[in-house]
């Protein structure tokens, strides 16, 4: 019997995030209508950031010190370079030169990315199991925090991703070994600096 997104552990919510992203991606691809696309890219946009905002606020942060730091930097980075997409796309539109291609490289990153956290044994979901995380707590914290992040960025592109690991920028956030404090209501201090509207 397959388990609600209520009843899901943390790394199964993360996974099925995932399986939702790829199908907004293959949905894309088929796609033939502009506004068709442009509807799919946005939906995408904003699972991702989302997904982002939960990974980087309550996961990566637990798994700090328990996991691979290199893989757990690596992921921040992979993060952050996909948000520079991801607030391009929403910025333009299908009928800009490269929109395309850049939904397809992003597509390809996500793919990537979700290689290196599910991968058996040596994957960043299988290193948490094993380093014993309370994986049923982290997903009380993660539906709550994606609850008001949804809330927050539904409907509001012009709300950009702000990267953490980037030249300039602020890299105690990635730095993290703690879930970001907060009710799930309500984003974090650290995470109101998460985003940013465009100017």
């Amino acid at each position: 019997m397959t388990q609600s997104y209520e009843e899901m552990d943390a790394v199964a919510m993360l996974k099925a995030d995932h399986r939702k992203v790829e199908e907004i991606f293959a949905s894309f691809e088929k796609a033939r209508g502009k506004d068709r696309k442009k509807a799919l890219a946005e939906q995408a946009c904003l699972e991702l950031k989302v997904h982002t905002i939960i990974e980087e606020e309550v996961f990566y942060p637990a798994c700090r010190g328990q996991i691979e730091d290199d893989m757990l930097n690596e992921a921040y980075v992979e993060h952050d370079a996909a948000k520079v997409l991801i607030n391009d796309i929403e910025a333009g539109g299908p009928d800009e030169a490269f929109y395309e291609a850049k939904v397809k490289v992003l597509s390809e990153m996500i793919e990537h990315h979700v290689k290196e956290e599910e991968m058996r044994s040596e994957g960043m979901f299988s290193q948490a199991r094993a380093a014993g995380l309370d994986m049923d707590a982290l997903a009380d914290r993660m539906r709550a925090r994606k609850k008001s992040a949804m809330a927050q960025l539904k409907g509001h592109p012009e709300i950009l991703a702000e990267t953490h690991t980037f030249h300039g920028d602020d890299n105690a956030f990635a730095m993290a070994d703690e879930p970001m404090a907060g009710d799930g209501d309500e984003p974090a201090a650290a995470s109101k600096m998460e985003m940013r509207e465009a100017r």
